[in-house]
């Protein structure tokens, strides 16, 4: 049999059909890679528990599959390492449920930094994007790395404002795919950027499609990689909470950021908060968690034109609610066009967005 580095049959192993993460790790808790593909070639059966179906489509797998799968690899710039090599993230070694393969694409070298989860909703506001975007930023200035899961939502925008820091700490984004399959499609410019100034991380080979059940296996190498999870967003079911409970088990601190009662995106938060979790008004509350006594830190602070005479009424006005232009109005004393002239100009100067016709306030 040609010998292969031991990563391309790492990778062989990873790629099996019927694969499975427990199945994967007792695979490669047997031997070496190599010595194991030998076996699985030579039609033994190593592992109890294993039915007939799923031996019979490893067995179908010839030398041809390592050749591939290694190919593909290094046509898309991705390394390989197992929990044998010396490569791998040690803060998940001690993980019972960490992937035995991992697919990394970029730098490896920013997991030895300080890391801080951040997660949250797809379906966010304005100001929780704003808020993680913020976060992202101020943490990668302190030399933190950021981790999510690249999804719409909170996780991109606090990778977006990881990104933002010229000299910062580049951001870790665990995906749901392969680190060659762009999920979902828009993020292909920011998949690139980190792949550049950070890392992409899998435990699928290149070619895996985002299959709905690789996300919740996705949270918990997101918990797995963070010292502090911070929640921007959530609501009380979901992603989220499933990448909290992952934590939880990990004894890694949760942390959350409050949000307005009754707005469904901070129902989950609320009810973190509620439970005991710590809060984060600013990012020295995580710089603190984290034991960094930067008491001198803050959220990056935003150029923006000063709000002036009766565009701050309407801030007071909004405060931390969504609202229409005839709420603003109603709340502002206001004529109705007045109002919407007002909130126009805020929207220029950064101090509002407006999404679906609801305007929202931009401040930390």
């Amino acid at each position: 049999m040609e010998q292969l580095p031991q990563w391309a049959y790492n990778a062989a192993l990873a790629s099996l059909p019927l694969q499975t993460p427990l199945r994967l790790r007792r695979l490669i808790g047997l031997s070496d890679a190599r010595h194991v593909w030998e076996m699985l070639s030579n039609n033994e059966r190593p592992l109890d528990g294993i039915s007939d179906d799923v031996w019979r489509a490893w067995q179908s797998c010839g030398q041809s599959h390592v050749h591939e799968v290694a190919e593909r690899c290094i046509d898309a710039g991705v390394s390989v390492v197992s929990v044998r090599d010396q490569g791998y993230p040690d803060v998940l070694l001690s993980d019972a449920e960490a992937p035995a393969v991992l697919f990394l694409r970029g730098n490896s070298a920013v997991l030895n930094s300080r890391r801080v989860g951040i997660v949250g909703t797809r379906n966010a506001t304005q100001r929780g994007k704003f808020i993680a975007r913020q976060l992202g930023a101020a943490l990668a200035a302190e030399g933190v790395c950021v981790v999510s899961g690249l999804a719409r939502g909170i996780d991109v925008e606090s990778h977006v404002g990881a990104l933002s820091q010229e000299n910062g700490c580049g951001p870790v984004a665990v995906v749901a795919s392969g680190p060659d399959v762009v999920y979902p499609r828009e993020h292909q410019r920011i998949w690139a950027q980190i792949a550049r100034n950070g890392c992409l991380v899998s435990e699928a080979p290149p070619g895996t499609v985002p299959e709905p059940f690789r996300f919740p296996m996705r949270n918990r190498i997101i918990a797995g990689l963070s010292e502090v999870l911070v929640v921007v967003e959530s609501q009380s079911k979901g992603g989220s909470m499933i990448t909290v409970r992952e934590a939880l088990k990990r004894d890694v601190l949760v942390m959350a950021v409050p949000g307005s009662p009754g707005v469904p995106a901070s129902e989950g938060t609320n009810d973190l908060l509620r439970d005991g979790c710590a809060p984060v008004t600013d990012v020295i509350d995580v710089l603190l968690a984290l034991g960094l006594h930067h008491r001198n830190g803050s959220l990056a602070p935003i150029e923006r034109d000063a709000a002036v005479d009766d565009e701050r009424e309407v801030l007071r006005a909004m405060g931390r609610d969504s609202c229409s232009v005839d709420e603003v109005a109603l709340r502002a004393g206001l004529p109705v066009v007045h109002a919407a002239v007002l909130l126009g100009r805020l929207e220029v100067k950064g101090w509002v967005a407006n999404s679906g016709g609801w305007w929202e306030t931009l401040i930390v």
